[in-house]
C-alpha cells in the first residue's frame, strides 16, 4: 500500500500508455516475486498536501488491511513554506493509527538533499528538519526509514525529470533499490551508473534555467496563486489491492524511458 503525492504516484517515470510507473511500482514488482498472492494498491495523487493525504487516503488504506504501508507526505507543504514540526506532529498520530489499526509495517522517508537543485535548494533547511523529525517518528513506532538524504547520487542531473521537481526513470529506479535495501528484500534490480553530464557554460546554464522557468516554474507558481493543484480531477492509479500486473504492465515497462534518460545524460 502506497500513500502520498506525485513522488509516490510515479510522476517523472512515464509509461507508454500515458500512465506512470515510479519507484513504488518497481518495488511492488520485486515484492510480488516472493508471494503468489501478492497485491498492491497505490492511492498517491500528485500535488496533494499533507492534510489532504491524511484525510483522503488514510481511511481507505486502513480499509484494505495492508501488511506494508509506505507513507510519504509533507513534501509539497515544505516547498510551500509549511512547518515541518507541525507536519511531523501530525504524522506521529497518523503512523500510530496505521500501526494500531492494521498491524502493518510502515515505511517513512527522509527526503533527498536538494542543495544543488534550482529553487528547491531554498527549502533545504526545512527538508533537513523534516528528515530529523521523521527519524524520530520512525524510531518511536518501529518503522522502516528510507534515507534519501544519504543517497548523494540523487543530486546528479540525470536523476531528475525535465521539470526539476520530480525524479526521472533513473531516479525512481535508484530509489526503488534503496527501498528494497531498507526492507532487506532480495531482488533482481541492477544498479545503474550515473552518466556524466558535460560541463555547461554560464550562458548555456542560464538559457536552460530561463526555458525551465517558463515551461515548468511559472505554471506551478500560477497554480499556487489560483489555489489549484496538478492533482485536481486526478484519481488514484491503483485504488484497490490487485495483482501487480493487473494493468497488463510488463516487468520491463519504462525500460525504454530509462535507456533514453541514460543516453540523454551521456550526451
Amino acid at each position: 500500500m502506497a500513500l502520498g503525492d506525485s513522488f509516490t504516484e510515479g510522476i517523472g517515470d512515464p509509461l507508454p500508455d500515458g500512465g506512470h510507473r515510479g519507484w513504488a511500482d518497481r518495488v511492488a514488482e520485486q515484492l510480488a516475486a516472493h508471494r503468489e498472492d501478492f497485491a498492491y494498491a497505490n492511492l498517491a495523487i500528485r500535488g496533494k498536501l499533507y492534510q489532504e493525504i491524511v484525510d483522503e487516503q488514510t481511511d481507505a488504506a486502513i480499509a484494505l488491511a495492508p501488511d506494508l504501508i509506505s507513507l510519504c507526505a509533507g513534501g509539497n507543504d515544505v516547498i510551500q513554506r509549511g512547518d515541518p514540526d507541525a507536519i511531523a506532529e501530525g504524522m506521529d498520530d497518523v503512523v500510530g493509527r496505521l500501526r494500531a489499526e492494521t498491524g502493518a509495517d510502515v515505511i517513512l522517508w527522509a527526503g533527498p538533499d536538494v542543495g544543488h537543485t534550482p529553487v528547491l535548494n531554498l527549502v533545504r533547511g526545512r527538508v533537513a528538519i523534516m528528515n530529523e523529525n521523521m527519524r524520530t517518528v520512525a524510531k518511536r513506532h518501529g518503522c522502516y526509514l528510507v534515507d534519501l538524504w544519504s543517497q548523494q547520487q540523487l543530486a546528479a542531473e540525470p536523476m531528475w525529470a525535465e521539470d526539476r521537481l520530480h525524479f526521472s526513470p533513473l531516479g525512481h529506479h535508484t530509489i526503488a533499490l534503496e527501498v528494497l535495501h531498507t526492507l532487506g528484500v532480495a531482488h533482481t534490480l541492477e544498479k545503474h551508473e550515473v552518466p556524466e553530464v558535460p560541463a555547461k557554460s554560464w550562458r548555456e546554464a542560464r538559457s536552460e534555467d530561463l526555458a525551465w522557468a517558463r515551461q515548468h516554474l511559472a505554471p506551478w507558481v500560477m497554480r499556487r496563486i489560483r489555489g489549484e493543484s496538478s492533482g485536481d480531477e486526478i484519481t488514484p492509479k491503483r485504488p484497490e489491492a490487485t495483482a501487480v500486473f493487473g494493468r497488463a504492465m510488463p516487468p520491463d515497462a519504462g525500460a525504454s524511458a530509462m535507456e533514453g534518460a541514460l543516453e540523454e545524460g551521456a550526451q
